[in-house]
């Protein structure tokens, strides 16, 4: 797990035993996910009391990549996808952490590896979050049961509220 701090100069120090919010989002490379970051962002901004923010991004072992050819065909190719899974992360964490101190946010940003609904919630658990904002694919109730949906499962699974943030519809 890499973790690293995103402090902006505008930011204060959260006094000692006093309350505190902790806003956990979780982000991948999606503009689905950028928008639900956007928000959290803006809400830990304007937040009139002291609220701490977490980004969380799941960075999946190259070995869930590979479903067929085998154990020589993975050996091959899992350093080249671990490198550009390393990669994406990096590109991720670097964004987030570009709109944190273009907002005056100070937050944690976390790089774990697993599966997205579980490491979200895991960190939502490990940081006693009061709001876990996530973005929404806007699949369908088809697509969804195919290929699962990270926001259903944090709406379920999550021991807090949780912000679901859809994509902006585009106006024609």
């Amino acid at each position: 797990m890499a973790e690293t701090k995103v402090a902006a100069a505008a930011a204060g120090p959260v006094e000692e035993g006093g309350s505190k919010t902790v806003v956990v989002v979780g982000v991948d490379d999606s503009d689905h996910s950028y928008s639900a970051l956007e928000w959290a962002v803006r809400y830990v901004a304007t937040a009139s009391e002291a609220t701490e923010l977490v980004v969380v991004h799941a960075k999946q072992g190259s070995s869930s990549v590979f479903t067929m050819g085998g154990a020589a065909v993975a050996g091959d190719v899992s350093g080249y996808v671990e490198e550009d899974l390393r990669k994406k992360a990096d590109e991720v964490v670097e964004k987030a952490r570009s709109l944190c101190v273009a907002n005056s946010v100070e937050g944690v940003v976390e790089v774990m590896d697993g599966q997205p609904g579980n490491v979200i919630c895991n960190a939502v658990e490990k940081h006693g979050a009061d709001i876990l904002v996530v973005g929404s694919q806007g699949y369908g109730a088809i697509r969804r049961a195919f290929l699962g949906s990270v926001s259903d499962y944090c709406a379920h699974n999550a021991n807090c509220s949780v912000m679901i943030v859809k994509q902006p519809k585009i106006k024609k």
